[in-house]
């Protein structure tokens, strides 16, 4: 049997401690290609780099790991590693991404380069899974997430997941001994607000940063049981989440509802 083919990338550059983490861990079930941005590259969402060209570069090769750096965005290293193996005459049968510096729950999955990567995958045919941790610290403590992720990928592989899925995974940024378990969620409801502020560059010129505060729009605390906790909340109770993305995002009953409602002919 040919070892799986395993593509890894992520949205904060090749150098970030995460990526570095999944790398090795990964190694225990096939090959691992690594094919991660030169520069980091979060909020980049599924963009693509276009009219300009990108740069591969091979840092590191070894059995079972090799490590390519582009100059591109998450989405533009997947397909740039879909093309790397495919003219080697070989497929991923796995993606992953991450593991993300900074939680990708709520309202962050959608601007998530790391999500971003993985929603890419997805459109290959590739099972895809976007993992992230919630704290933006370089030198991140994972012992939580490796504690836990074998579990994970363990229950992947046995049982899979639909195609036209990713899975976003994220992890409380917490020793292994206080996490509360893994629950099965929903993107959580929030927003960002008072995210831009005022700022003066060094040619004196007014600019805007963005900064922004997380709001929470959640009715309640997070009470894990029959209904799906949002996943921000559960995760600050510690909890480890996985909620499955959809690539179609067509609101089919919504459609249904208004092409009764609408007079359009």
């Amino acid at each position: 049997m040919k070892p799986l083919e395993i593509l890894l990338t992520n949205d904060d550059s090749y150098t970030a401690r995460g990526i570095n983490v999944a790398a090795e861990f990964l190694r225990r079930y096939g090959n691992v290609t690594v094919v991660a941005p030169l520069e980091p590259q979060s909020g980049k969402s599924v963009s693509l780099t276009l009219r300009q060209p990108m740069y591969l570069d091979l840092l590191r090769e070894e059995p079972g790991l090799r490590f390519f750096t582009l100059t591109g965005t998450p989405a533009d290293c997947v397909k740039m590693g879909v093309k790397l193996l495919s003219d080697e005459g070989k497929f991923p049968g796995l993606l992953v991404s991450g593991i993300n510096h900074g939680s990708n729950a709520s309202s962050a999955s959608l601007y998530s380069g790391t999500l971003g990567a993985a929603a890419e995958g997805t459109i290959y045919g590739i099972p895809s899974v976007g993992l992230s941790i919630d704290t933006h610290d370089p030198e991140a403590d994972f012992s939580g997430v490796l504690a836990y992720l074998e579990r994970i990928f363990d229950q992947i592989f046995n049982h899979g997941f639909d195609s036209g899925v990713y899975l976003n995974v994220n992890f409380p940024d917490t020793a292994p001994e206080n996490i509360a378990g893994i629950r099965f969620a929903r993107q959580g409801r929030g927003r960002w607000v008072k995210e831009y502020e005022p700022y003066r560059d060094a040619e004196g010129r007014d600019c805007y940063i963005m900064v922004g505060e997380f709001k929470d729009l959640e009715d309640g605390p997070c009470e894990p049981g029959p209904a799906l906790p949002g996943d921000h909340k559960a995760v600050q109770q510690n909890y480890i989440t996985i909620v499955p993305h959809l690539i179609d995002s067509t609101d089919y009953r919504e459609a249904e509802r208004l092409r009764g409602l609408w007079q359009l002919d």
